[in-house]
């Protein structure tokens, strides 16, 4: 309770400062109060990941201090908006990917994510994001356009490659997530609102993906083979849940790349809309191995998990509602463009 209490007040924290001194504290609480929820298994596969996570998101916090020290000292500004100083904007920059995970500082986010538990993960992959992305948001002005074009472009392709020959669930969302988040830095110079409308579907439609795996406990490919016998109708939702993460039409996940491609297209950056619209393929086809698996009623190889038949009884009443959500919200697009 103690943890999931500082969790909430360390993002409020961070995401309603106009202070970098309260920025910071605010992630720093946040980091703090995840280590004991990823360790808390006491497996030695999960104290290595506290142990990364720590090191990787205290490094960026110093660099965010070490930024916002140099601006202050060059402008006199502690103001989070007020960043004007290129070194200041450079370092910042660096932080935030390695806080968030964006190429090439997204090494740690994998295995961080196979260390933790599947909820403990889930909420590595959403709410923990927020806080870093808020900063960028907020200093969106000020920040280099070539290195977070290039970051965005390396991310969309790493997500997709590295994806392609993994087995473990885990780690597949984790370069899923690494891919989305090359949508979302890519839009951020020119439409920051639409970065935050991509973050918001992308936590909608991984909370869905993240509660039905934990529900058929479905860690591992093999596994989720046979998870069909346990709940086959939370299954086939899984199925369009998960093409929705991948961005097809006509389901929700298709409403921000398509926002996305549009105005990339407005600011005459239709190269990089071309190149990252073509490595939003390379995820498309490992959401769909996986969506195969999880559907499949023969597994085309023995197997040599046991088929376990309908154990599940209690399943989370969240589900259904982020389900549909995630797959039905493309026609209240004209609503969400009006605000954009």
């Amino acid at each position: 309770l103690v943890s999931l209490f500082s969790l909430l007040l360390g993002t409020t924290i961070t995401i309603s400062s106009n202070h970098w001194a309260m920025a910071w504290t605010g992630l720093e609480i946040n980091t703090l109060a995840i280590i004991p929820l990823i360790s808390k298994s006491h497996h030695p596969r999960a104290i290595e990941a506290a142990i990364k996570y720590f090191l990787i998101q205290a490094t960026a916090s110093a660099m965010i201090l070490f930024s916002s020290t140099i601006n202050a000292w060059q402008t006199g500004q502690w103001d989070i908006t007020q960043m004007t100083n290129p070194t200041s904007s450079t370092l910042l920059t660096t932080a935030i990917a390695m806080k968030l995970g964006l190429v090439p500082f997204h090494f740690w986010f994998p295995e961080v994510l196979q260390g933790a538990p599947m909820i403990t993960a889930l909420a590595l992959s959403t709410l923990m994001k927020f806080p870093p992305i808020t900063i960028l948001f907020l200093t969106s002005h000020s920040l280099n356009p070539n290195l977070l074009v290039l970051m965005a472009i390396s991310s969309a392709a790493l997500g997709g490659w590295m994806g392609l020959n993994q087995t473990q669930v885990r780690k597949i969302l984790a370069f899923s997530s690494i891919s989305h988040l090359g949508w979302m830095t890519i839009i951020i110079l020119y439409n920051p609102k639409l970065t935050l409308l991509t973050f918001y579907l992308y936590t909608l439609m991984t909370t869905a993906v993240f509660l039905t795996l934990n529900t058929t406990k479905s860690l591992k490919l093999p596994t989720a083979m046979t998870s069909w016998t346990k709940s086959p109708s939370l299954n086939a939702a899984l199925m369009l849940t998960l093409l929705s993460l991948a961005g097809l039409p006509p389901l929700t996940g298709f409403l921000p790349k398509w926002l996305t491609i549009q105005e990339l297209t407005k600011q005459e950056m239709a190269p990089a809309a071309t190149i990252i619209t073509m490595l939003s393929l390379l995820g498309l086809f490992f959401y769909l191995r996986l969506a195969y698996y999880t559907t499949i009623t023969l597994p085309p190889n023995p197997t040599n998990h046991m088929k376990q038949w309908h154990i599940n009884k209690t399943t989370n009443p969240m589900i259904a509602t982020l389900t549909a959500l995630s797959t039905l919200l493309l026609p209240s697009l004209h609503l969400m463009i009006r605000n954009l």
